[in-house]
């Protein structure tokens, strides 16, 4: 399978941006095909945090036509023709998760047993990667807007990384001030936070760099230390130089 074609388990995670972002700036995408070895990469787009939007869907294939990438999606809202979840997602170079609702898209992760292949998909060498709830999902918790709108904590993720995150770190006005409390009250981990355009790279268990699809697009370390959140910002490499 192509998943064995990959030597390390590669992480990349959109704080926003993306081909649904940013349709016109392909620097973020490129920066995930750029690590497979393919030079037409297997791309399978999962958006269940939509719901299964078709209109994402659509502009997941507009953006990766065959020439760039043999692209795939799954549906678990409705009837498709995937009898074997894991077969599908195994057999990728890319697993790219779509944004929405992260609890929603957990809850019906869990009773499809998705959590379960996507760690077995990581643990065989395929880049797991995605925007907003395709960025959290992979930490053990994550500042989240699923529950009504307001930004709070969320302590189940997938935990292939600790700690936690939080995405759309410049655009959303509460998330910042929200994230700093949780942390300085101890309700979330320290963790990593990404403007939109920003997106954090690990290989294995390690944070390698944070890049850029926009020039002051940055991502961040949030930490507690003595009763307060303590904000450092992090060396974000724009890929457009």
């Amino acid at each position: 399978m192509s998943a064995e074609r990959h030597r390390k388990r590669h992480i990349v995670g959109m704080g926003g941006g993306g081909f649904s972002e940013e349709p016109d700036n392909p620097l973020l995408d490129d920066f995930v095909l750029g690590l497979c070895r393919r030079k037409t990469p297997r791309v399978c787009f999962v958006p269940t945090a939509s719901g299964d939007a078709q209109g994402y869907i659509d502009n997941f294939y507009a953006s990766f036509p065959p020439e760039r990438a043999v692209a795939s999606h799954l549906c678990l809202f409705r009837k498709t023709d995937v009898r074997d979840v894991g077969e599908l997602l195994l057999n990728q170079d890319v697993i790219y998760v779509g944004g929405g609702s992260t609890v929603n898209m957990l809850t019906i992760w869990r009773r499809h047993g998705i959590g379960r292949v996507m760690r077995a998909a990581w643990k065989a060498g395929v880049i797991l990667t995605g925007i907003s709830a395709g960025m959290i999902c992979w930490f053990e918790e994550s500042l989240t807007d699923s529950l009504g709108g307001v930004p709070s904590p969320l302590k189940d993720g997938l935990g292939l990384l600790a700690g936690s995150a939080c995405p759309h770190y410049d655009s959303e006005v509460e998330r910042r001030g929200a994230y700093h409390d949780l942390i300085a009250k101890g309700e979330l981990a320290g963790g990593i936070a990404a403007d939109d355009g920003a997106a954090v790279h690990y290989v294995g268990l390690r944070l390698i760099e944070a890049v850029s699809s926009r020039p002051n697009a940055k991502a961040y370390s949030v930490v507690r230390a003595g009763g307060k959140a303590v904000e450092a910002p992090l060396q974000t490499r724009y890929l457009g130089t």
